[in-house]
């Protein structure tokens, strides 16, 4: 594996932060006015947000959010295709879990998407069994 360094961060390159999030399917691909702002404080915002670099460029992220007292749900990672299979994926999630843990956080819970359990499992993450995720949706009020 190459030598990557992952970072915690409050600020970093939005737009870098913005391919990342486009490259991965959860953003529009065209601009908006606010997107790098919204980009901004989604970093700024997040209890824990790590960064992967490889030679200077920003290559994968991931986030926690999190009441910094009881648990903590990470979200958003992934890494630019070209440098999956890597495990630089599985670095971010270390780095995050390891802040966590270090911040005395014991309920650390995610959703995945389908295609990606053995990933989670391999990192210590299990089904939550007789539980099933919600997603609100404005259009049943």
């Amino acid at each position: 594996m190459k030598e990557v360094r992952y970072e915690i961060v409050k600020n970093a390159d939005s737009s870098r932060i913005l391919h990342l999030y486009r490259a991965a399917g959860w953003w529009q691909q065209e601009d908006l006015p606010g997107d790098l702002k919204t980009v901004d404080a989604i970093i700024a915002n997040s209890f824990c947000f790590v960064i992967a670099i490889y030679d200077g460029e920003i290559i994968g992220m991931g986030r926690a959010i999190s009441d910094g007292v009881s648990d903590a749900y990470i979200q958003d990672v992934t890494v630019l295709e070209q440098y999956r299979g890597q495990g630089y994926g599985k670095g971010i999630v270390r780095r995050l879990v390891q802040e966590l843990l270090e911040q005395k956080l014991q309920w650390i819970g995610l959703i995945s998407e389908p295609g990606y359990e053995s990933f989670y499992t391999a990192l210590g993450f299990g089904v939550m069994k007789n539980y099933t995720p919600f997603l609100f949706s404005n259009e049943d009020i």
